[in-house]
């Protein structure tokens, strides 16, 4: 039988497009199967829903279309296993052949890359503003873009990481001003600690708020800073350091792959804003209005301010700065920006500005990748008990110790060492996961308990599944990574039912890829977990007799298992061997 693709349903898609042309000569060439798996297996692995469609087009009746397909599409050449059932008005019923799933099962390897697409994709993400403490509102554009950068490189996209960290502007020349009242840039290294950066920042911005007189010496300090004045460039320099230091260990605990090869910060574009504005001016793309120079997006009410009236630039001409430097000078086809939903309406103008401007063209794609915020159990932005923000390294310290107890509870016997470490990928990962598993664009709501269950649509769950794997290869003194086990036979319905969602993974990145929506890919792994826990209730794996069947089901077991870790590392997600 000749090589088949490895996901069914684009031969299946083929075979019953064959099918329509041949029954039904009148009907139109481009006509669409209307393939989906199948909601019962009880009534086969896919259903074709062709015939409803174009039954009101030939004017015949739906069962009477469906039942020509069927004829003509017979077993498919093999593919199924037998003839399509109509049913109902007229759905075909189809169900793969023993052949066809073992060729199918053959062919599964979850951890193929994907054939280079000759795409480049520029990721903005991370991106925290400097001078303060990382808070919880840092997590998402962190966790969601790195995410999406491992599955885009999956699919075999080009990735460019960019975090275009705030370290320039408006908060800058708040703190600096009162840093020179403290004292703080003439401390030595040791001495500047990032919590009295932040407390130095918040005090900062009280007085910012309070203080006509400090507001107007902060925002000439921002122009002195943008135009290179020797202290509040040396004063500047100081608080970056330990900003960055911070960052880096933050988003070393977190697995991200962020290096500060990645950094492109807003500071990096100063020398092109002036000649920026002054080409958008000349080319009509940019007018004073105030003495601002405004950039009008057809459809909002305020402009893009890209030069305010004292000659200072903020991050809208930061933004479409680098717009230019990703396109023209990283060949950028697609720009994504992780950003939190709040910036919604500053990209849609953002996005118009660059193109009206020539920055990107038509063909290059640009994507707002929104995600809302987290919210605390009283549904309200999550704060700490007297209304401050959450430190991020406080809510990673907590995860830790809380899933190092669950895992201690679980199993008491697993040495110390072990339990720390598993304590650690369990927490860490509870906290990603719980991010990455709904709907981006939503709010969701920061619960420990949820978080850190052992049953449902969570990390801990998943990583389970997969230990669970493990222990089963322990028990039955079979070597994991090197066995050598026979062809999966999948004959049982909850074999079927896990190769066939197997099958779907690489569509699965690629609907990720497009959409910038990893909740798909939890809930596809979610999904798997599910399949094999009743796969283990139904298919006894080490007790069944017959050696070819135990053989089968541990490679299965095995091939579950590299997948669900292959899937949870797309998340940046790590597994244990034993939890």
């Amino acid at each position: 039988m000749p090589e088949r693709p490895t996901d069914p349903q684009i031969q299946l898609e083929a075979a019953i497009h064959r099918a329509i042309r041949r029954a039904l000569p009148d009907a139109p060439a481009d006509a669409e199967p209307m393939l989906r798996p199948a909601s019962d297996p009880r009534f086969g692995d896919f259903q074709a829903n062709a015939a409803m469609g174009l039954a009101k087009q030939l004017k015949r009746k739906p069962r009477e279309v469906a039942e020509a397909i069927a004829a003509a599409l017979g077993d498919a050449g093999g593919l199924l296993a037998g003839p399509a059932a109509v049913a109902g008005p007229g759905f075909l019923n189809l169900t793969l052949s023993a052949e066809a799933l073992g060729e199918l099962a053959a062919g599964l390897d979850p951890t193929r890359p994907g054939e280079p697409t000759g795409t480049t994709v520029v990721v903005d993400y991370g991106s925290p503003n400097l001078a303060k403490e990382m808070h919880v509102g840092h997590l998402r554009s962190s966790v969601i873009g790195d995410a999406l950068c491992r599955v885009l490189e999956r699919r075999g996209d080009r990735v460019i990481r960019q975090n275009h960290i705030g370290d320039w502007g408006t908060q800058f020349g708040m703190l600096l001003e009162h840093l020179i009242e403290t004292g703080w840039a003439d401390r030595e290294g040791e001495d500047r600690a990032i919590g009295d950066l932040n407390e130095l920042y918040q005090q900062a911005k009280r007085r910012d708020d309070a203080d006509p007189a400090f507001a107007e010496s902060a925002r000439r300090r921002v122009v002195a800073l943008q135009a290179g004045e020797p202290e509040a460039r040396a004063f500047w320099r100081s608080l970056i350091g330990e900003s960055l230091r911070h960052m880096n260990e933050v988003f070393a605990r977190l697995g991200l792959l962020l290096d500060d090869g990645d950094l492109k910060p807003e500071s990096a574009y100063n020398e092109a804003l002036g000649p920026l504005c002054r080409r958008l001016e000349s080319g009509g793309h940019a007018t004073r209005s105030d003495g601002a120079l405004c950039v009008f997006v057809a459809g909002f009410e305020t402009p893009l301010i890209i030069e305010k009236s004292d000659g200072g630039h903020g991050y809208a001409t930061t933004d479409l700065a680098a717009a230019a430097h990703r396109v023209k000078e990283l060949g950028g086809d697609r720009l994504v920006y992780v950003v939190d939903s709040r910036q919604r309406e500053h990209f849609q103008k953002f996005f118009a500005a660059a193109r009206d401007a020539g920055l990107a063209d038509a063909q290059t794609r640009m994507d707002h990748a929104a995600f809302g915020t987290i919210l605390g159990p009283d549904k309200r932005p999550f704060k700490t008990r007297d209304g401050g923000t959450v430190k991020l390294t406080d809510v990673l310290d907590e995860a830790v110790e809380k899933a190092t107890a669950v895992v201690a509870q679980k199993n008491p016997d697993l040495p110390a060492d072990e339990r720390e470490a598993v304590g650690r990928l369990v927490g860490i990962g509870a906290v990603k996961y719980a991010d990455l598993s709904g709907d981006r664009v939503k709010d969701y709501v920061f619960d420990w308990g949820r978080m850190l269950a052992l049953e449902g649509n969570t990390a801990p769950y998943l990583q389970y599944s997969y230990a669970r794997i493990r222990s089963i290869f322990r028990k039955g003194g079979v070597d994991f990574e090197a066995a050598d086990l026979p062809p999966i036979a999948a004959e049982a319905p909850a074999e079927r039912a896990l190769v066939l969602h197997l099958a779907r993974y690489a569509a699965t990145l690629d609907a990720v890829a497009d959409s910038l929506e990893p909740h798909r890919l939890a809930a596809w792994a979610f999904e798997l977990a599910t399949l094999y826990h009743r796969f283990y209730e139904a298919c006894p794996v080490l007790k069944d007799g017959h050696e070819a069947t135990r053989g089968s089901r541990l490679a299965l077991s095995r091939l579950v298992a590299e997948a669900l870790e292959d899937a949870l590392g797309l998340l940046g997600i790590g597994v244990p061997e034993r939890m």
